[in-house]
């Protein structure tokens, strides 16, 4: 079971970086529909486990911006992004940005992969638990690597499909800095992001 998983979102994290290379052809100033803007997905509460073995709830983020990354230690983009998540909670980190991983694995794996790789931001683990933390965020999720930027209310303001690259955490983090200056609304912001 735990195998045919990992294969199936294998698979389509194949996809999905096949789509993201068709994508970049695109052009840059489509911008998304006023319906996606105007449309509101809340992240609800989730429990996982974490690297210590600890079940922990998502609500010791509340009232903080987090960005999501769902990962998997054998999916090679997830694993490229991690020097990037690092290097940008360390450097954000007065900026109230929580990033927080969540490794769609077996626990065992990424613990072991942790302990090659340190990670300056928590993880929380879990298989089919993870995957239904965006189901339950009326989220379609077909592939990894998946990113989500949330708010201090709970509200996904953006889903990114594919790798996280420096370019999507600059525009991220400018963003981010606009809503909590209270420069940038939630549409305004899922406007300007509509386009990565």
């Amino acid at each position: 079971m735990k195998i045919t998983i990992k294969i199936l979102i294998y698979l389509l994290s194949l996809s999905i970086i096949s789509c993201s290379t068709e994508s970049n052809n695109e052009d840059p100033e489509v911008t998304v529909s006023q319906e996606k803007i105007f449309e509101r997905n809340f992240l609800g509460e989730f429990e996982l486990i974490d690297l210590n073995n600890v079940m922990t709830n998502s609500s010791k983020w509340n009232g903080q911006y987090k960005l999501i990354n769902f990962w998997a230690t054998w999916c090679a983009p997830c694993r490229r992004e991690i020097p990037l998540l690092n290097n940008t909670q360390k450097e954000y980190q007065n900026m109230s940005v929580q990033i927080i991983g969540i490794a769609v694995d077996v626990l065992d794996d990424v613990i072991a992969y942790s302990e090659e790789t340190p990670f300056e931001y928590p993880v929380l683990v879990g298989e089919e638990e993870a995957i239904a933390i965006a189901e339950n965020a009326n989220i379609e999720f077909i592939g990894l690597p998946f990113t989500m930027l949330v708010d201090d209310q709970n509200e996904i303001i953006k889903t990114h499909l594919g790798e996280i690259k420096e370019h999507h955490i600059d525009m991220l983090t400018e963003v981010i800095n606009g809503m909590q200056k209270g420069k940038i609304s939630a549409e305004e912001a899922k406007l300007k992001l509509g386009k990565i």
